[in-house]
């Protein structure tokens, strides 16, 4: 039985732990620990604590497919639609530089980072937005072009399709400057610079409840006892509802295989497909795979792990028949995460009251823009006032 261990803090532990922080960062992810570096970047006396309810970043840092990624021209196409070329554009220029901090903060060989483009996938069916995707690629590549400085973003590739030895696509589309990381080691490389820069890092705290004051930020915990910080930074994404009820974040659950060993693996890259709903990338020799959420999007929209067997069903389908046809490719293991999207497809960083700034909403790009996004909310934080946080100095 899963019983809540509630206590008060010791003497010691008070004392000894948690006294005299000029700044908690709640959250461990991308945006947390970018913000916490960035602001004993700006000011080194600054006592700087992250608060984490999980074992590790509980939402999508440590579980993302690790996509370096900024946006397939049929993802691009439909938030066109939706939102305007202007601030499309202005989002995918936020990721492009996401990346490059990332990149500077942890360093590529830290990453794991391999530029090997991410392609977009089309099938049979599907040659009439394929047809719309080509037509504008001129075009995209002058105005993402002048973003990246890249001078060729994206290509048609079908040249390509013999040697990944897909079943039924048609067409691949390439985004040159695409990457890909490895998940595990970006998050651990980051863990270990803040840990270096004197950033405490306590895990199994969740917080309840916080209330600003002129006397700071009371932050209650699940635990039962409370703790007073001068400034907070709230950076928990998909969770942000849970301490923030009116803010505009939906949580999203993911559903994420990855395979055995595949003997002779050609795949390499980062692919999307179904405008981006699908993703699967090569691995270690293997193939990760998620997305479907479409599919059963009332019940993907939670904050709850667990597995959607509809979903998990059509991933198996589309490995075994369209990604790995005729190949002995078995699952080895499943996992979920959760992403935090909006009724606008970009990130929310803004000062909820006096003493607290959010910096959430990733919309799935974490990788991406996670870096920039926790480094803005960190300057909003101390814009003005630093000076009068060094409590502890």
């Amino acid at each position: 039985m899963n019983v809540m261990l509630r206590y008060n803090l010791s003497y010691w532990e008070r004392e000894t732990f948690f006294k005299n922080f000029d700044v908690a960062v709640v959250g461990s992810g991308i945006v947390g620990l970018a913000a916490a570096l960035h602001l004993k970047s700006m000011h080194p006396r600054l006592n700087v604590a992250i608060l984490e309810r999980g074992v590790l970043p509980a939402g999508a840092s440590t579980r993302n497919a690790g996509f370096a990624c900024f946006g397939s021209m049929t993802e691009l196409l439909d938030d066109i639609a939706h939102y305007g070329e202007d601030q499309v554009l202005t989002v995918v220029e936020k990721r492009w530089r996401g990346l490059q901090r990332l990149r500077a903060l942890v360093g590529d060989e830290n990453l794991d980072f391999q530029t090997l483009g991410g392609y977009e996938m089309f099938t049979d069916d599907e040659e009439e937005i394929f047809q719309q995707c080509r037509e504008r690629i001129p075009d995209f590549n002058r105005k993402i072009g002048a973003i990246t400085k890249h001078g060729e973003v994206y290509k048609q590739v079908d040249e390509l399709l013999p040697r990944f030895g897909f079943r039924g696509v048609r067409h691949l589309i390439l985004n040159q400057p695409e990457g890909q990381v490895h998940t595990g080691k970006m998050m651990a490389a980051l863990l270990r610079i803040a840990e270096s820069q004197g950033i405490k890092i306590f895990n199994g705290i969740a917080i309840k409840r916080m209330e600003d004051s002129s006397q700071g930020v009371e932050l209650q915990t699940d635990a039962g006892w409370t703790l007073r910080v001068p400034r907070i930074l709230i950076a928990v994404n998909a969770f942000a509802r849970t301490l923030l009820p009116d803010t505009d974040v939906t949580p999203a659950r993911n559903q994420v295989l990855i395979t055995h060993p595949i003997p002779n693996l050609t795949i390499e890259g980062c692919f999307h497909y179904d405008r981006g709903y699908y993703y699967f990338r090569n691995i270690d020799g293997r193939i990760l795979l998620g997305g479907g959420r479409h599919l059963d999007n009332a019940s993907e929209q939670t904050d709850e792990f667990g597995a959607n067997e509809l979903i998990r069903s059509a991933l198996v389908q589309l490995l075994k028949t369209v990604i790995c046809p005729g190949r002995p490719v078995e699952v080895d293991a499943w996992w979920t995460g959760i992403l935090g999207l909006g009724s606008v497809k970009k990130p929310i960083v803004e000062r909820y009251s006096e003493n607290v700034v959010i910096a959430v909403r990733l919309s799935g790009m974490g990788v991406a823009i996670g870096t920039l996004v926790g480094q803005e909310g960190a300057e909003m934080l101390l814009k003005n006032d630093a000076s009068r946080l060094l409590t502890s100095s």
